[in-house]
């Protein structure tokens, strides 16, 4: 039986003690990327599906600008990149694939034929491409609310609620450029009520 001195049985006890806490820090870090991995399917349609929302309301808002020259579109599509930015993130975050499309283009059928319709609409008169930016803020609002009733992620669910809240001034701003063309915008996704209570209300602070 082979015999460690003094010295050779603390060296050996060091190296023992050694390995195990590099065992236990890599089960913790393997912990936290597995944890950071898991997500629910409806929290992964619901990146890709926003993301691509988002997309819709900044490739029409680029559309609408070019068309019109009102600086009003220019700068809320500059928002609109940002709320893509922030949903990219979450993506990156989660660590899952995603393809953003080329100006127009959408892989979700549905938001490809509302964007070709905003277009269209927005086409026919400066009121009709406001309208249509009130349209796009007031479906935004909806669909980030349903998302988030229907998945538990304190992260998404808290970006989704800034995202919410960005809307809901963009909402305040068409529906102010709408009534000084002296026309009033009805929504079409919320209530009349909850619609009452965004325009009434003062613009907000959004993180």
């Amino acid at each position: 039986m082979k015999k460690y001195g003094t010295l050779g049985f603390w060296s050996l006890g060091f190296v023992i003690i050694s390995a195990f806490f590099m065992m236990s820090c890599n089960d913790e870090e393997n912990g936290n990327i597995q944890e950071a991995s898991i997500m629910t399917q409806t929290e992964k349609d619901a990146l890709v599906f926003m993301i691509e929302e988002e997309k819709l309301a900044r490739d029409v808002y680029a559309y609408l600008y070019e068309l019109w020259d009102v600086i009003q579109f220019q700068n809320i599509k500059i928002s609109e990149q940002s709320h893509m930015d922030a949903v990219e993130g979450l993506l990156k975050l989660y660590e899952m694939d995603y393809v953003i499309m080329q100006g127009g283009a959408f892989q979700n059928t549905e938001l490809q034929s509302i964007y070709d319709n905003l277009i269209t609409k927005g086409k026919i008169s400066l009121i009709d491409a406001l309208t249509v930016g009130a349209i796009i803020e007031d479906l935004d609002i909806k669909d980030l609310e349903d998302w988030k009733l229907k998945i538990d992620n304190i992260e998404i669910n808290n970006v989704f609620a800034s995202l919410q809240c960005g809307s809901r001034n963009h909402l305040r701003a068409f529906s102010n450029s709408l009534e000084n063309q002296g026309v009033s915008y009805t929504p079409q996704y919320i209530t009349q009520t909850e619609y009452e209570q965004i325009i009434n209300s003062n613009n907000e602070q959004c993180n």
